[in-house]
């Protein structure tokens, strides 16, 4: 593995090297990466060079800018760290950055121009990562999955050859990277469409855990007749060893809602609310999510409604030891195929039901019995950036297109060279 220090400008950590078990630990702190080596790229022309060597000596590569959604199913790759991989350009409405960009460093770019990404909660996480794995935005509901605006990507493919990917040069490549997850080529620099966001209206409601239920009734009411621009969440939240909350999160694309949040203004009680017209630059200060790596377990699930039975599900039992649990808003866009659209399809689901806790017995098995009390009312799928360690990428995809994907796969990588952290044939 000395080799492969000569063949990088980047630097090379294996085992016993100072620095090594830093560089392969993921953002979740919670997971272990077993891995043979860490190489932090400098430049596509490293990531080839990786590639090439992993080829050549029956290993595989799997890349990562921090880890913000790791399997630990790593065990005797080359870890490709691709932060290195940076810059913004905005151009007439299309962003092309590389692969180690977050997403906080985008809209700050285009906040000025009166543009937005199609971006999630977290500012530090990579627009590469989140965008293979289809990328569910804020925005969304008016614009689809972010995996959608892309144009084109620069990519290694598992010869080590460094490709360019459009919907012209290579369209059964094009539509796999563009949801169907980081298994078939690594991505080095990703260009999209940024949609226009003159104005932005959002921000958080808080009131005590007591006034769950009307909040909850409220969020049913809301989301059944919202329009496409407006996105809301609803989110029960437990500060360990504190007090229990419940939280409305929302986004308007456009000046004020007008009365589109009236139902939440007339639930007394309130302990804070910060909504306002705010930059696209500051739609991170919205959920307010860590921004230093931590450790974590989750669950995600989608909601094929949101009717009584459901709400007693989740208001039926203490949140502890969870520390959220949240219901976002889907629908809109997200429910009509995209003319052209790619491997993340399009999801029928009203809403998606995602909880989170620090780790431990009595976190895992909360979250187990959430999940099991909601199989009713779930419909198995599971966006592909939500997996957690444990689940297989099949859970992301209809039956079809995860047959199309793994034909891709066998065809372009026949040896396993590239494994995305939930590989396609798991």
């Amino acid at each position: 593995m000395n080799e492969l220090k000569n063949l990088t400008s980047g630097r090379v950590f294996l085992p016993g090297d100072e620095g090594f078990d830093e560089a392969r630990r993921p953002w979740n702190l919670a997971v272990d990466q077993p891995v043979r080596a860490v190489v932090e790229v400098a430049d596509a022309d490293d990531v080839a060079a990786a590639v090439g060597y992993a080829r050549l000596h029956g290993l595989a590569v799997t890349a990562q800018p921090s880890g913000h959604g790791p399997s630990g199913d790593t065990e005797g790759t080359i870890l490709l760290r691709t932060r290195g991989l940076g810059g913004v350009e905005i151009d007439n409405g299309v962003a092309r950055v590389g692969a180690g960009v977050k997403w906080g460093e985008v809209l700050a770019a285009a906040s000025p121009l009166g543009l937005t990404g199609l971006a999630g909660s977290s500012p530090v996480v990579s627009v590469v990562g989140y965008t293979l794995g289809g990328g569910l935005s804020w925005f969304s509901r008016k614009y689809g999955f972010a995996a959608d605006a892309v144009r084109a990507f620069d990519a290694v493919d598992a010869e080590g050859t460094r490709i360019r990917v459009t919907a012209d040069r290579d369209p059964e490549l094009f539509w796999a990277l563009r949801g169907g997850g980081g298994d078939f080529a690594i991505v080095t620099a990703m260009e999209f469409e940024l949609p226009p966001a003159p104005s932005l209206y959002g921000g958080r409601i808080m009131w005590p855990i007591e006034r769950a239920p009307e909040v909850l009734d409220a969020f049913r009411e809301v989301t059944a007749s919202a329009p496409d621009e407006l996105t809301v969440w609803f989110d029960l939240l437990q500060i360990p060893g504190g007090s229990g909350f419940v939280m409305i999160d929302c986004t308007y694309l456009g000046e004020e809602p007008g009365g589109l949040l009236r139902p939440f203004d007339l639930i007394d009680g309130a302990l804070s609310d910060n909504r306002r017209l705010l930059p696209v630059a500051e739609l991170g200060s919205i959920c307010d999510e860590p921004t230093d790596p931590s450790p974590g377990a989750s669950r995600c699930e989608l909601l094929t409604g949101l009717d009584d039975q459901v709400a007693g599900v989740l208001l039926g039992e203490p949140i502890d030891p969870l520390i959220s649990v949240q219901i976002r808003h889907l629908g809109g866009a997200l429910t009509r195929p995209a003319d052209g659209g790619g491997a993340a399809g399009h999801l029928d689901e009203p809403y998606l039901l995602y909880g989170i806790g620090l780790p431990s017995e009595a976190t895992a098995e909360r979250l187990e019995r959430l999940g099991k009390a909601l199989v009713p009312f779930t419909s198995g799928r599971k966006p592909f950036t939500m997996l957690h360690g444990g689940e297989q990428a099949a859970a992301a995809f209809p039956r079809e297109s995860l047959a199309r994907l793994r034909d891709l796969k066998r065809s372009r990588d026949p040896h396993g060279v590239i494994r995305a952290n939930f590989p396609v044939l798991g």
